[in-house]
């Protein structure tokens, strides 16, 4: 059943990461987008959009980043990173960085697909990558990355009345962006952002 809600919506995953045309941290605020240069250098990363089959309905994996990390501290994220010259393409970035981060072993997921490029702007261009979750797994934290690991349930974000809208002056400007609070986690900035992607796939 699952297979199917995604069956056909999703993109392919490319095998070079940043081909799909890009979303972005600038959607909200397009006057932003259209005043970068256009041949900005963004670093390539992925990630992995865990989506778990349990019995009571899918959920969505998410990650509390840790307080002390130098990038993005404290945020609420996918599983993901930068890739490595020694990744094959951006599935085996999203998959072994799952692995470092949260002990997620691969051997659960299915890839079923991709969405949107994400670019933000902070300078990386993040393929996300939709792998559906096998139940039975145990995670191991990077305790110097990862706080705590929660799920949300994946109709949540299937719910535009869940996509909440706000600003703030970033970088003498003022951007717009996505906010989704969920029992206390603030998911915002580019994890909203990719989930609202992933929304826009699965029913607009």
């Amino acid at each position: 059943m699952l297979h199917e809600l995604f069956h056909g919506r999703l993109l392919d995953v490319p095998s070079v990461p940043g081909l799909h045309a890009p979303a972005s941290d600038y959607d909200l605020t397009p006057d932003i987008r259209a005043g970068l240069p256009p041949d900005r250098k963004l670093r390539p990363a992925a990630v992995l959009v865990p989506v778990i089959d349990r019995d009571g309905g899918a959920t969505v994996l998410l990650t509390l980043r840790t307080d002390h990390l130098s990038s993005h501290p404290g945020q609420v994220a996918f599983p993901g990173g930068r890739v490595d010259d020694t990744d094959r393409d951006p599935v085996d970035t999203a998959l072994r960085e799952t692995w470092e981060e949260i002990g997620l072993d691969r051997s659960f997921i299915d890839i079923v697909g991709a969405l949107d490029t994400y670019e933000t702007g902070t300078g990386f261009s993040i393929t996300p990558v939709v792998g559906l979750v096998r139940p039975g797994f145990s995670l191991t934290l990077q305790v110097d990355e990862v706080a705590q690991v929660f799920e949300v349930p994946l109709d949540f974000f299937l719910d535009p009345a869940n996509h909440q809208r706000e600003s703030r002056e970033w970088r003498g400007a003022m951007r717009h962006y996505y906010v989704m609070p969920y029992d206390g986690h603030h998911i915002w900035g580019a994890t909203a952002g990719i989930l609202v992607n992933l929304y826009n796939k699965l029913k607009g």
